[in-house]
């Protein structure tokens, strides 16, 4: 058959130009719209040849063509997807790592409780999965750096914490990641409770929830692995941090970050964050045997005070049978001075403050004076006001009817958290700031039995001697009083220029003017050493946070700024006069969900607001949204 070849318009010029004598007896035929084709009237060798030759050209030309646009396309494909993948997963790890994301409290947690039915499970399948996020450095974080605007700031122990938010312990306690709660936002993370010995606690199961009321009921029963193993993973935290900071990792670096050579409290490690370790005794510790109990708790703070930043002293878990019989005032002021002792002792510069963790339900007039005696006898730097509670009126709503399977949950043995204990925690922090600040200003008392707190007999100071001829029972407040009244009387001199100039030259007691409550004089900070170069957190009051006089107004008239309520510490006091006594710290817990609730709880006289059930039920965002929410409370009462 005749060669043949079909050609395109803009082609055939050159070939009829280049080939005129090999083409004369080819004939041009028209073919499809737009071609030509050229084929031979006869079989020729030249026209073969050219077809041949032209052919090759042609498919050689169009194949590389071909090819370079397929590789060009190629490329760009590759370009944008592999743009594509690295945009989407670095924009992933921002979102997902963010405290602020939705997907924590909307798809995270409703996961957990949909895949294990049992609580504790959850519990634990969320702490594994955040320790292990937080070791490949894909934990949630706070990103959003809000808190360096210094508008939540506030002064505890001497430290000026970043923001007054907090949580229990009881969400991780066994000390396996307290950094990764730290990152998620608050100032304070308590863990724990730690008791000497191992123990495992209740039986299984031992929580339940009751969604409906975003509640939980446990019996835990201070499951803890002991105080050495919790101490030796602080330990091998601190060494860690001592390591990436440059100090080694050796017994020596971890002596130089504990005594502050690394610029950050020894227990959290994070400036303007602190870290509490939560104490108990053992379960089979004889409840009525107070040495064994007290030695329980000196050997927890002997493992863990070097570690710790605040000492908490648990004597309110309702799921350990006796523990709260301990609240009484003897067994507790022996208790709490052991551990105050102990705490000093600690092997750094500075020693850790202590606290203690109180029963919402010892709340009668009687329990609550004796707590607040004990404190101030024992030297405590404050108490943590609320736990769970074993009460079981005024849970629920009126009129409002539970589930079946949560009306069976409530009836279990063990102890609540939940929304419904709000009230209940604002009316004890009211009523301890007062008693404790009421306490500010009694005597020093000489011994146990002569300064014991009770609500018959109030602490007055009346200046007198004690009487000898007198017996304290039968003399009364009221004769104190009258006899303090005649004696002024009887001293009293004429008024004139000369008994005034006699008068303020000669004052009952010299106070230095920074530590005067009614002198108008202000001195720096650092004209005003420490009471005790022995604490990294003693410190004189600041001259706008100076102790009020006697006549100072109650706590419903302090001012309405929402933080204004938070006092300014000191830990240690080397006189228990009236006048050189520090205000005690309370932190509050129990039911406290939003912002609002967090504000309501500092203008009632706490330092710090601590979450656990919230926590729990929205998710590791919870710290923030409350923050952002106290701020937005805050904008909107201006």
């Amino acid at each position: 058959m005749a060669p043949r070849l079909i050609l395109r318009p803009s082609s055939l010029g050159s070939l009829k130009r280049k080939h005129a004598d090999s083409l004369r007896d080819c004939a041009f035929l028209s073919g499809k719209p737009g071609f030509f084709r050229l084929e031979a009237r006869r079989p020729c060798s030249p026209v073969s040849q050219v077809v041949t030759k032209i052919t090759r050209r042609h498919v050689s030309n169009t194949r590389e063509t071909a090819a370079d646009a397929r590789s060009f396309v190629t490329r760009f494909k590759n370009f944008f997807l592999g743009t594509a993948i690295g945009t989407s997963l670095i924009l992933g790890y921002l979102y997902i790592t963010d405290t602020r994301a939705g997907v924590h409290q909307w798809v995270v947690v409703p996961s957990l409780r949909w895949l294990y039915d049992d609580a504790e499970d959850a519990h634990e399948a969320g702490t594994k999965a955040l320790k292990a996020l937080y070791s490949l450095g894909l934990h949630p974080r706070e990103r959003a750096n809000s808190d360096t605007a210094g508008d939540l700031s506030v002064k505890v122990f001497g430290h000026t914490l970043l923001n007054p938010i907090g949580t229990s312990a009881g969400i991780d306690k066994h000390a396996e990641l307290p950094s990764a709660l730290l990152a998620l936002g608050p100032a304070i993370v308590e863990v724990g409770g730690a008791t000497p010995y191992p123990q495992d606690g209740n039986p299984k199961p031992r929580v339940w929830r009751l969604p409906s009321q975003k509640g939980f009921i446990n019996r835990y029963g201070l499951n803890s692995e002991g105080a050495d193993a919790m101490a030796m993973r602080l330990r091998q935290r601190l060494r860690e941090y001592a390591y990436t900071m440059g100090f080694g990792i050796d017994e020596v670096a971890e002596q130089r970050i504990l005594d502050g050579e690394a610029g950050v409290p020894p227990g959290s490690l994070v400036e303007g964050k602190l870290m509490a370790v939560q104490v108990a005794k053992n379960s089979f510790t004889p409840d009525n045997d107070i040495e064994a109990i007290k030695q329980d708790y000196v050997y927890c703070v002997n493992a863990l005070a070097k570690y710790s930043d605040i000492i908490v002293v648990n004597v309110s878990s309702p799921n350990t049978v006796g523990l709260r019989d301990l609240q009484k005032v003897e067994p507790l002021t022996n208790i709490l001075t052991a551990v105050v002792a102990a705490a000093q002792r600690a092997d750094r510069k500075t020693s850790p403050t202590v606290m203690v963790k109180v029963s919402p339900d010892e709340d009668s007039e009687e329990q609550v004076r004796g707590i607040v005696d004990a404190v101030w006898k024992s030297g405590v730097d404050g108490v943590i006001v609320g736990n769970t509670t074993k009460r079981r009126h005024d849970l629920i709503a009126p009129g409002h009817t539970l589930p079946d399977r949560e009306a069976a949950v409530l009836l279990q043995q063990g102890g609540y958290s939940g929304p419904q204990l709000f009230s209940r925690t604002v009316s004890l922090v009211k009523r301890y700031r007062r008693l404790l600040d009421d306490g500010m200003y009694a005597d020093a008392p000489k011994s146990p039995e002569s300064s014991s707190f009770s609500p018959n007999k109030p602490v007055v100071d009346t200046g007198l001697p004690d009487s000898p001829t007198k017996n304290n029972n039968e003399e009364t407040v009221a004769d104190k009083i009258e006899a303090t009244v005649q004696r002024d009387l009887a001293n009293l001199k004429d008024s004139n220029p000369e008994a005034e100039a006699e008068s303020k030259s000669q004052p009952l007691i010299h106070l230095p003017a920074r530590n005067s409550p009614l002198s108008s004089t202000t001195s720096s900070e650092e004209d005003a050493p420490a009471l005790s170069s022995s604490s990294h957190i003693d410190q004189l009051l600041s001259s706008d946070r100076d102790l009020p006089s006697k006549t100072a107004p109650s706590p419903q008239s302090v001012p309405s700024s929402p933080l204004s309520a938070v006092p300014t510490t000191s830990r240690k006091s080397v006189s228990t006069t009236p006048s050189t006594r520090n205000q005690k710290v309370i932190f509050a817990t129990g039911g406290i969900t939003n912002g609002k609730q967090a504000l309501e709880v500092l203008e009632a006289g706490a330092s710090v607001a601590q979450i656990y059930t919230a926590l729990i039920y929205s998710g590791v965002g919870t710290v923030s949204r409350i923050k952002d929410e106290m701020r937005q409370e805050m904008r909107t009462r201006k």
